[in-house]
């Protein structure tokens, strides 16, 4: 997916990837087994964007394994995201704006600049 991630995917990460939220996203970022649509490391916010053929249960299972080490999830419907992007990106937004900051490196190899820091 990373070489060819789908539409609502893209579109969400033109934004994000410009810094029109202020915060600094990784897309396709892994943690622990998981595989994350986009990583704020400043905070631990993760941004997950779900199609119509989404386990529940098991995405349930992999949000609450997420949230045991530190990382708070948000989900976004491929519709919500293609036909919705500010309302979208004003709840990112409020939502990374209020999470604190990470004490530890989400990366083996972090930045020597902070990355995912507000800008």
């Amino acid at each position: 997916m990373r070489t060819d991630p789908g539409k609502p995917e893209r579109h969400l990460w033109s934004f994000l990837r410009t810094s029109q939220t202020n915060f600094k996203f990784r897309r396709q970022a892994v943690i622990g087994p998981f595989i994350v649509d986009f990583l704020c490391p400043y905070n631990g916010l993760v941004i997950e964007i779900d199609d119509d053929m989404h386990d529940l249960e098991r995405d349930q299972e992999r949000d609450a394994q997420l949230a045991s080490v530190g990382y708070c999830v948000m989900r976004f419907s491929n519709s919500d995201v293609m036909t919705n992007i500010e309302g979208v990106l004003e709840v990112i937004i409020k939502r990374a704006e209020n999470l604190p900051e990470r004490r530890w490196s989400t990366h083996p190899n972090p930045s020597l600049g902070r990355e995912g820091l507000k800008s």
